[in-house]
């Protein structure tokens, strides 16, 4: 495996490393830096970053061991949203969703102090942030169907147990996005249905009120091989809820040891469709 870091400002804009198997799993809300360009724009809420996945590519630490490719954003969800479209299309039409640079988080509390970004700055972070994250992904996904004639893109995401604005109640464990079945062969959502079945410990659902977003919805194309399905996952099956921010081995391990032998049967079975 060979590792790279695309440099902006003066961190890298990801992390990428490269596997030479079919498996592919990207993280693009998991990054936490603000350039110091935007410090003085944004308020404490906007500084905070919470609407961050923290650290749940961790969870699947397992797929470089399957031979993945992995690529895990640095940069905050606010200062461009890597699951938005470049046009800013909505996912999720007559539902609160934020914006390809969000103004407010998903409580509706705005995130800078004063000025907003205008079209030139929005038009600037997509060509400065986004654009190259989504061009390593579209490289690594091609080479992964050149070498094995298909891909497997995981999308790793999670949100707060509770947000009323984006959905009432709780929302299952994990959150299965298949683009109303668009975005991989309809196999897939049977493993997935069958795994959920018989692991028992964590609820689960396929399309619920997570779809995919543009990252599974634009890359997710299985009639060229490539199967995307993204899995937004409640936090407090792996955080420490107390100290939020914060990894909790123990209460993750037993997520990460359930979503291996999934993956793991995913994997085995794409050869056959």
């Amino acid at each position: 495996m060979q590792a790279h870091r695309q440099i902006t400002d003066e961190i890298a804009l990801f992390d990428f490393v490269e596997g030479l198997g079919p498996l592919v799993v990207s993280a693009p809300h998991v990054g936490t830096h603000i350039p110091p360009y935007l410090t003085g724009q944004f308020n404490a809420t906007g500084l905070g970053v919470h609407e961050t996945d923290y650290h749940v590519h961790r969870l699947f630490d397992f797929a470089r061991d399957l031979g993945a490719s992995t690529l895990f954003a640095t940069h905050s969800r606010y200062v461009i949203d890597l699951n938005r479209a470049p046009d800013n299309a909505s996912l999720y039409p007559g539902k609160f969703e934020t914006d390809l640079c969000p103004l407010s988080d998903f409580d509706r509390r705005p995130i800078y102090a004063h000025t907003t970004p205008d079209a030139g700055e929005v038009i600037r972070r997509r060509d400065v942030y986004w654009r190259p994250y989504h061009d390593q992904l579209r490289a690594t996904l091609d080479a992964a169907v050149a070498r094995h004639g298909y891909a497997l893109l995981i999308d790793a995401h999670s949100i707060r147990p509770s947000i009323p604005d984006l959905f009432e109640g709780r929302l299952p464990d994990l959150n299965f996005g298949l683009n109303d079945g668009r975005s991989a062969s309809p196999a897939v959502a049977e493993i997935i249905r069958l795994w959920g079945d018989a692991e028992g410990r964590y609820s689960h659902v396929i399309d619920g009120r997570f779809k995919g977003g543009y990252t599974t919805r634009h890359y997710g194309q299985p009639a060229q091989g490539i199967h995307a399905v993204q899995i937004e996952i409640v936090q407090d099956t792996y955080l420490n809820m107390a100290a939020p921010h914060l990894y909790d081995a123990d209460i993750a391990a037993p997520l990460s040891h359930t979503l291996r032998p999934l993956v793991e049967a995913l994997l085995e079975a794409l050869p056959r469709l």
